[in-house]
């Protein structure tokens, strides 16, 4: 019987090699953590389970269809300030992205013919709410100018590992004004703020939702830091969707890493994280090859990290305590659809969020998100067709323990129903479909590692804004997380902001 290769990571002479760091998964947190220590001059390798780069920021093809794998609405893209993180983040490793913008960022299609727009001038926005809820005038500004003063707080300082003393103090003393606001917000959840300023049960539920659409929770427990960010940066930096697709971001950071010196090697799936004397010091793969490194990264979920990648009966009880405050969110249920062109209405914005009822908004189907990204760069489909992407919370529960022809049969119904409720925004949808392709939290915990598919952590009760929230270290000395499940959790900004973090806090630990 043949034996096993142990290790991959031998030097020309054949002695072992360490890395500096190895990065497990190729999410944009992990690539930028990646990235940023390659250019601080670190010995990187990332390890990727899948045959390409970007993880829930990845793409596939069929049929002259390039899809986007997650979310097609992409924040991070500005020229100014400092959140603009992933323009900076390929700036740091001498590569760039062309970038789209867009105008509007959600269409919001809602209980009682509701419409609103969130138009990318921020005050051309704040009209067009104003006139549904005229009430209200003083208090959407009051509640939506907060929203500025956390972000200009963010804005005014380098995005870096909040766990560095040095880099703590560095910025307190060139800001501390803007570092008085964050400490301020931290504990505080969008609701709580709201509700100061807003009374009208319909706007709050606008609120909720538009909390909803990204942290996937309602307004009174999502963190006032993220939405800080997210309500302000989609009027400053915008909503710039990368020509060529969200794969093109992960695409030229690999791109990035490789000419700053570092490795990434797709099809190695990671089983397990190595320890001696309790400390990570690498990591084996499925094929049984062995890597070390002084710092081990992994951009899996925390569920994936600590109770599958290590053992599970040996959970620090730092991890045990933010389980018992954190819950896995729910999965997806996607469509990827290509549609004639004349399905869609003139004018048809990029984005769109669906909700007929209001008690429903939480639940599996209840809201619909719809990305049509060929509106932006038509390159993306056939001539004469658009991509739809279309995604609705779905629990991998659901999926669990059916026959092939079985989950079938429920893919194909799920889609129906949603088709179905799609139509009424985009007559002749059902008749205009070219191609069609399910994908459901099963399918999103095959391809992309994730626990149950899950798109990251949610409260399980309501919590002080995000002081709940650990960042990169753990219990475990040489092993660092990153990603959503750290500090400040989802969204490609946020990832990358975690990126930045961690890369930060490695390479001061390393020396860099």
């Amino acid at each position: 019987m043949p034996s096993v290769k142990k290790s991959l990571n031998l030097a020309a002479n054949g002695n072992l090699m360490e890395f500096d760091a190895i990065v497990i998964g190729s999410g944009i947190g992990g690539l930028v953590t990646a990235t940023q220590l390659a250019a601080k001059g670190a010995k990187v390798l990332v390890l990727e389970r899948y045959l390409i780069p970007g993880g829930s920021a990845g793409y596939f093809e069929r049929e002259g269809y390039r899809f986007d794998v997650g979310a097609s609405m992409i924040f991070g893209f500005g020229n100014k300030g400092t959140t603009n993180l992933l323009t900076r983040a390929l700036k740091a490793v001498n590569v760039s992205l062309e970038t789209i913008p867009d105008p509007t960022q959600i269409h919001y299609h809602l209980p009682e013919d509701l419409k609103i727009r969130v138009h990318r001038d921020y005050e051309k926005f704040l009209l067009e709410l104003i006139e549904h809820f005229p009430q209200e005038q003083h208090g959407i500004r009051q509640f939506y100018d907060e929203c500025w003063q956390v972000f200009n707080c963010l804005n005014a300082m380098d995005l870096l590992s909040l766990e560095e003393p040095r880099y703590l103090t560095r910025v307190f003393f060139q800001h501390p004004m803007a570092c008085l606001g964050l400490v301020k917000y931290l504990p505080m959840n969008v609701g709580d703020v709201a509700r100061k300023y807003i009374t009208d049960p319909t706007l709050l539920k606008f609120l909720d939702i538009e909390c909803y659409c990204w942290s996937v929770v309602p307004a009174e427990m999502t963190p006032m830091i993220n939405a800080g960010m997210v309500f302000s940066d989609r009027h400053y930096g915008g909503i710039n969707y990368p020509k060529g697709g969200v794969g093109q971001i992960a695409l030229k950071l690999v791109e990035g890493l490789e000419k700053a010196g570092g490795e990434i090697k797709y099809k190695a799936r990671v089983t397990k994280i190595i320890t001696e004397d309790g400390k990570a010091v690498g990591v084996k793969l499925a094929t049984g090859e062995e890597f070390r490194a002084k710092r081990i990264i992994s951009n899996a979920t925390r569920w994936d990290t600590f109770e599958h990648l290590l053992p599970a009966a040996e959970m620090p009880p730092s991890e045990k305590k933010w389980q018992q405050r954190y819950q896995k969110s729910p999965s997806f249920l996607s469509l990827h659809l290509g549609v004639a062109a004349d399905v869609l209405p003139l004018g048809t914005e990029c984005h769109h969020i669906v909700l007929e009822d209001w008690q429903k908004m939480e639940l599996p189907e209840g809201t619909i998100f719809v990305s049509i990204p060929t509106l932006l760069d038509p390159s993306l489909a056939p001539e004469g067709c658009h991509i739809l992407h279309v995604f609705t919370p779905s629990w991998f529960e659901d999926w669990r323990g059916i026959s092939e022809n079985e989950y079938e049969e429920k893919k194909e119904a799920a889609a129906g129903r949603i088709i179905e409720r799609l139509e009424k925004i985009f007559p002749g949808l059902d008749a205009g479909l070219d191609y069609m392709e399910v994908g459901t939290p099963r399918s999103h915990r095959r391809f992309l590692g994730r626990d149950d598919g899950t798109y990251g952590p949610i409260p399980r009760r309501k919590l002080a804004g995000l002081l709940g929230m650990p960042f990169n270290r753990t219990a475990i000395p040489g092993l660092y997380c990153v990603g959503d499940s750290t500090f400040p959790g989802q969204g490609l900004n946020a990832v990358a902001f975690s990126g930045f973090a961690c890369a930060h806090r490695v390479g001061v630990d390393l020396g860099l």
